[in-house]
């Protein structure tokens, strides 16, 4: 069972990491700012994933990859890494990281059109109703009684722009990853999301304040902790389930983490849970198992 559906269980993995993550990089955020935090996990997240790569490959950086590679892992880099995940966590310090979580479940229906355009990947019929119910159940939960979402609308376009760079990034990481290592491809991405924010750090002329930012302490603990669930374990485990099933279904699994943020967000943020939201992930949870039927 876990052998069969091991890229399933990796793309349940990292909506488990992605909570994790969501919750401290928004707790951070609060205190530095949105794009301290983008270029503090990406320094940490590379460091972490370097550290592995020594470990099992024998190599700190990713030397060995072709140029094939770097040029598609390193555009994936820029799209998810910079673009999508500076769109997202500015969404977060307008509409919270639950909300914006709900509207990030756009992100595997958007991972599955683009795959069939681009990678010719053909999800079944069950595939696609599990698609269905899984981000039915996301909406449910996450919406009022009136099925209306009540937020700014900007918050709405950032976090949208989140999920086109996830659904991007998920595809042009396919393309350029193959029988690569996932963690040495997730270094790469990161190591081009990183100098992509020192650029515009340097644009910004906002160095200043990163090198403050450094010296807040409990900011600096949400940001590792974020950065180690995130950009190193999450995102990492998110490559190798794509590598194991079709982008589609490791996308709508990764997808989850509105469903799993509920309690925590609730416990951290003094939020309260409503019996709406326990139906929509229950709803969501049953969409996501006919992956594995």
């Amino acid at each position: 069972m876990f052998q069969s559906h091991i890229g399933e269980f990796a793309g349940l993995g990292v909506s488990i990491c992605w909570t994790m993550s969501a919750l401290f990089f928004e707790k951070a955020g609060h205190k530095i700012g949105s794009l301290s935090v983008n270029f503090i996990r990406l320094l940490f997240a590379i460091g972490f994933l370097g550290i592995t790569t020594f470990f099992s490959r024998g190599l700190f950086f990713p030397i060995d990859a072709t140029t094939y590679q770097w040029f598609w892992l390193g555009l994936s880099g820029f799209i998810g890494f910079f673009i999508g995940d500076m769109l997202l966590f500015q969404s977060y310090m307008v509409i919270g990281s639950r909300t914006a979580a709900l509207i990030m479940s756009l992100a595997p229906m958007l991972t599955a059109i683009i795959g069939w355009f681009f990678l010719d990947e053909i999800l079944s019929a069950k595939n696609i109703i599990a698609i269905i119910v899984s981000v039915s159940g996301i909406v449910l939960a996450i919406s009022n009684r009136k099925m209306e979402l009540n937020i700014p609308f900007k918050g709405f376009l950032l976090a949208f722009g989140g999920a086109m760079g996830q659904a991007v990034g998920l595809i042009l990481s396919k393309k350029g990853m193959g029988d690569y290592d996932p963690v040495a491809s997730t270094q790469i991405r990161a190591l081009f999301g990183l100098l992509s924010f020192a650029i515009l750090i340097s644009v910004l002329r906002r160095w200043n304040k990163l090198g403050q930012a450094f010296t807040h302490t409990s900011a600096m603990k949400s940001v590792t902790i974020g950065a180690f669930f995130g950009p190193f374990v999450g995102v990492a485990l998110g490559l190798f389930a794509i590598q194991q099933t079709k982008t589609g279904i490791a996308s709508t699994l990764m997808g989850l983490v509105p469903i799993f943020i509920i309690v925590p967000s609730a416990i951290m943020f003094k939020e309260k849970i409503t019996p709406q939201q326990v139906i929509g992930a229950i709803i969501s949870i049953a969409g996501a198992s006919l992956f594995f039927l």
